[in-house]
């Protein structure tokens, strides 16, 4: 097949599993055409089978803003015209689930019928999506796609409660890649970072409220209070600089790194024992699914997807949102204990294998040709 790809190319879940996607259908010999506005983070090599096309964002003096849903749309109709692509999917609904349908009524006009799959991935349904100015368009481009999957069935749950949905749901779960997701031994980087041998929290993210990065802050506090501990903070975001100015304030600014942005990540996970999630809302928790990939368990806390990644008592521990000290009891109880700790490294390992990115891609061309097979031109 030839599969046109719009995502977001940036540190976000949605962009990273568009692009992981993308890069394994390669692979699997079919070609994929990335369509956004810069080079996914994820795509920073030459591949086999993989294209990259830029959407131009060009400022013209008219407008207040780039009109990037326009110039999106345009690609699209380009890219699939000129690389007689077979099928288009689109990554987060807003905007590109409703682009996509612009394009789709495009190339109606020429004649061409663009069979289109959107993925739901969290806060484009559950935040942003559910907001009044954007929820009618929401709603209209998920009902107008051929195909739509969410990551999980949470997510799907959420999605036909918040919108009046008249298209079937199909759950195909987040991924890992274990040729890049593995633990390996980085024993000299641990001793830099913890040099007396000790544990190593760590929490990823892109630093938005929604993540709650001071109950990270928080709860390491009371680990290192009864275990020597250091903390690495990876990522950026708005949320920062106050968790930032917390740790001042808390007394902890030797105990704890920001790393900001990395590409290499999982180098860092291979070094951690344990990783905290303490969000308010996960769709999935590609996150922690990833720690987990390295053997590291999660302590979390139950919103959205997470219970779906995260089991309790066997790869990690879920607590309520908020409840900060029942976290911290739960990573002192884990931290304290290497047998239990080895075992849930163990079991956090065995669970992320579910989700190998080679058991998921088989579900995915599955469901491209079912909806390859189920369109059918429709001029309204």
């Amino acid at each position: 097949m030839k599969i046109g790809i719009v995502c977001y190319p940036t540190y976000g879940g949605s962009g990273v599993i568009a692009t992981e996607l993308g890069l394994g259908l390669a692979r699997r010999g079919h070609e994929v055409h990335f369509i956004t506005y810069r080079r996914p983070v994820r795509l920073s090599h030459f591949h086999e089978n993989v294209f990259y096309h830029e959407v131009d964002t060009e400022d013209y003096p008219l407008f207040e803003y780039p009109p990037y849903d326009t110039a999106l749309a345009s690609k699209i109709v380009d890219v699939v015209k000129y690389q007689n692509l077979d099928l288009l999917h689109v990554h987060y609904a807003i905007p590109h689930a409703a682009v996509a349908y612009m394009a789709k009524k495009i190339l109606l006009t020429q004649g061409r019928y663009l069979p289109v799959v959107t993925t739901l991935h969290g806060t484009d349904i559950t935040l942003v999506g559910n907001n009044s100015a954007f929820a009618p368009v929401v709603e209209f481009s998920i009902n107008k796609s051929d195909g739509v999957t969410a990551v999980s069935q949470n997510l799907k749950e959420d999605t036909l409660r918040l919108f009046d949905i008249q298209r079937e749901v199909k759950v195909i779960y987040n991924f890992i890649d274990f040729d890049r997701f593995k633990k390996v031994n980085k024993d000299h980087f641990k001793k830099i970072i913890a040099p007396e041998g000790e544990r190593i929290l760590v929490h990823t993210s892109n630093f938005r409220r929604v993540k709650r990065v001071e109950d990270v802050i928080l709860i390491f506090k009371q680990v290192q209070e009864k275990i020597p501990s250091k903390l690495l903070m990876i990522g950026d975001g708005p949320e920062r600089q106050n968790a930032e100015r917390l740790c001042r304030e808390l007394g902890l600014g030797n105990e704890v790194r920001f790393l900001g942005k990395q590409d290499a990540i999982e180098e860092l996970l291979a070094i951690c024992d344990l990783f905290i999630m303490p969000s308010e809302s996960e769709s999935f928790g590609l996150a922690a699914l990833e720690a987990m990939a390295c053997e590291v368990p999660v302590v979390s806390s139950n919103g959205g997807g997470l219970p779906e990644v995260n089991i309790h008592g066997v790869t990690g521990f879920l607590s309520e949102v908020g409840d900060v000290d029942e976290m911290a009891q739960y990573a002192i109880q884990l931290l304290s204990d290497d047998a239990m700790l080895q075992q849930f490294r163990i079991n956090a390992l065995a669970q992320a294998k579910r989700f190998d990115l080679d058991n998921i891609l088989p579900d995915y061309e599955a469901f491209y040709q079912e909806v390859l097979e189920k369109s059918i031109i429709k001029i309204e």
